[in-house]
């Protein structure tokens, strides 16, 4: 039978991308997936559906820090106690550099996420300034030269048209924020779900055993 497969899609700027991530990479339940990663533009993604931010929202803005570290303590999943300096960054220069690596290095981007993610969430070191960003490709790809290429590409129309792309499909498969997670069992069964807090129908639909401890016992 086929492996059971999961489709993330992430923005750099979403903590809780970043925490869907860490536990799609880390934890051992998710060994025996095929998982792949879709850099999107949440902000682009938002306007499709007519969605307002977060941050927008009265009293959310301020739920927004709360839960996240509520769900990064129960999970074990590091992540800074402060919000980074003028949250929410503009994340388009990152997010056309991980499609540049995406369609040049495909086998890298998870790795650039990765370190996107670290640089941003965990200890914040200014990703969006053009020098950080180019030495977290640097980084990644271990050539200066290959690295000033990736970057260089981010304004090209095939990187605008592959971001764009990308957020298209994450519209198209109904995704209306993020983390948002299309999972495929091993019946072949597809089943979408929206939120860390969902972690647990992700690993029953998948057929995978859910991990005990207090962290999994709060998930749906």
């Amino acid at each position: 039978m086929a492996k059971p497969k999961i489709t993330l899609y992430v923005d750099i700027v979403s903590p809780f991308a970043y925490i869907a991530f860490y536990a799609l990479q880390n934890f051992p339940v998710f060994k025996q997936c095929e998982i792949t990663y879709i850099p999107i533009l949440l902000g682009g993604l938002m306007k499709q559906c007519g969605n307002t931010p977060p941050l927008q929202v009265k009293n959310k803005d301020k739920w927004i820090a709360t839960e996240r570290s509520r769900w990064s303590d129960l999970l074990h999943i590091p992540i800074s106690k402060t919000t980074p300096p003028g949250f929410p960054i503009n994340t388009i220069a990152i997010q056309r550099t991980l499609c540049s690596i995406e369609l040049s290095h495909p086998q890298s981007l998870t790795s650039a996420i990765s370190l996107f993610f670290q640089n941003f969430w965990v200890h914040y070191n200014e990703p969006t300034k053009p020098e950080n960003l180019l030495a977290i490709v640097r980084t990644v790809l271990g050539d200066d030269e290959t690295a000033k290429t990736i970057v260089g590409r981010q304004g090209s129309d095939e990187i605008k048209a592959q971001l764009k792309g990308n957020t298209d499909r994450a519209f198209n498969e109904g995704a209306f924020g993020l983390p948002w997670f299309v999972a495929t069992n091993e019946r072949g069964e597809t089943e979408k779900f929206w939120g860390v807090d969902h972690l647990g129908q992700l690993c029953d639909h998948l057929g995978l055993e859910r991990p005990g401890g207090r962290g999994w016992r709060a998930l749906l």
